[in-house]
């Protein structure tokens, strides 16, 4: 069973230094030349990388558990979604020793609306769609909320967010269910025996304003963490006392992203200049890393994964596929946020990129009863067909068990606290 744990520099793509005006006229100024680079062809960017390879694959009875990381899925077609049609085939094989984690922005455009308004059987419609495919196969899994989640930065943000949460704990019962929950900011920790341990965060909370009453903050927050400084705090527990388990931390904004949020536009983009030039300036960029709350929030985390960092940190956020390598902030950072068919934005790749790709789909992470992690990256077609489009070792080194240990899958998913 799956247990919650108890309380307990900047980097150079995700950072962009420097406050005031003369700031941002340095960065509009960059901006610019930019934009301008982007139209010269010696200038292009590959967006695509290490497309189609792929490595050997490993045996189903030296498989622990499987972790579907799939993001941005919230406006599946009606008449039947190609990229949850795959979901379901990839996970209806081995449900019990499977979690889907969704990775926000669960609902477009503006998260759950009240029952009273005639928006509200869509967004039923959305989330039933992608619930549709863990439920069937009895399959567990997390919903983790996203911007557009806390009705795209709205004020009434809080109020929609616990309204999914309401919905999917209903539908879902002991199988699905929102982490965090209450517009908290986590992390919440659920551990699957002694092979993972998920670190579960809300990241919205740190873009979404100031003050209790649009969020719970300070001291009359319920939450575990009701500051910043008590975030930071616990993930270094969280993280340094993970003992043997490999650990994963999920959320739904990137903090490396080679995709537009990253600041990184398709060259027809800069014919109309003044959008990307604000954007990458920290102008109307509290969804990009390059805006203020987004700059502190990753300055935050950084700050508690210095000491032990994460095996992985995996987001959404980008519509598209995107796998890092970088130590300085978590080992592999994964951007999974391919979750609609024919609903992509541009990539690059971009340093530390190892695989980039514009492309609907899904990852999975593979933990092995010895300690290795496979990781799978999974491109969706029209007709619901799922590749294996690329696919790496992010942990080789094994781990000697007492032979009984772990032979049991976790059963459940445990409520949040």
């Amino acid at each position: 069973m799956p247990s919650e744990a108890a309380p307990g520099p900047s980097h150079a793509l995700t950072m962009r230094p420097g406050t005031g005006r003369a700031a941002a006229a340095r960065r509009m100024g960059t901006a610019l030349l930019v934009g301008a680079a982007a139209l010269l062809p010696s200038a292009c960017i590959r967006s695509l990388l290490n497309v189609g390879k792929v490595i050997e694959g490993v045996a189903a009875d030296s498989v622990a558990l499987n972790v579907v990381l799939i993001g941005d899925a919230g406006l599946p077609a009606p008449g039947g979604e190609p990229v949850m049609q795959a979901l379901r085939r990839e996970i209806a094989g081995n449900p019990q020793r499977t979690i889907v984690v969704y990775l926000g922005d669960n609902i477009y455009p503006r998260g759950m609306v009240d029952s009273t308004e005639t928006e509200r059987r869509e967004n039923e419609r959305i989330l039933d769609a992608q619930l549709a495919p863990l439920l069937e196969t009895g399959t567990r899994g997390i919903f983790v909320p996203g911007n557009h989640d806390w009705a795209a930065g709205a004020p009434q943000g809080w109020q929609a967010m616990r309204r999914q949460a309401a919905y999917v704990g209903a539908r879902g019962g002991d199988l699905v269910r929102v982490v965090p929950q209450g517009g908290c900011p986590g992390p919440v920790v659920l551990d699957f025996d002694d092979y993972l341990r998920l670190i579960v965060l809300d990241t919205q909370w740190w873009l979404h304003g100031e003050g209790p009453a649009l969020k719970p903050y300070g001291r009359t927050s319920p939450c575990r963490s009701r500051t910043e400084e008590d975030v930071v705090d616990s993930l270094r527990v969280d993280l340094a006392t993970a003992g043997t388990r490999r650990t994963v931390v999920v959320a739904h904004h990137p903090l490396v992203s080679g995709g537009e949020h990253g600041g990184y536009f398709d060259w027809p983009t800069y014919l109309f200049p003044l959008h990307p030039v604000a954007r990458l300036g920290g102008i109307f960029a509290r969804q990009d890393v390059s805006g203020r709350e987004y700059r502190n929030m990753a300055r935050h985390l950084e700050r508690a994964f210095a000491a032990a960092p994460p095996l992985v940190y995996a987001s959404g956020h980008e519509h598209n596929l995107q796998v890092f390598q970088e130590r300085s902030i978590a080992r592999h950072l994964l951007v999974s946020g391919g979750g609609i068919y024919n609903h992509t934005t541009p990539v690059r790749a971009i340093t530390g990129s190892q695989y980039t790709r514009r492309a609907a789909g899904y990852m999975t992470l593979t933990f092995l009863y010895d300690g290795r992690v496979r990781l799978s990256v999974h491109v969706v077609d029209a007709a619901g067909q799922s590749t294996e489009d690329y696919s790496a070792w992010l942990e080789t080194a094994r781990i000697q068990r007492p032979p009984a240990a772990g032979t049991a899958a976790p059963a459940a998913v445990p409520a949040p606290p």
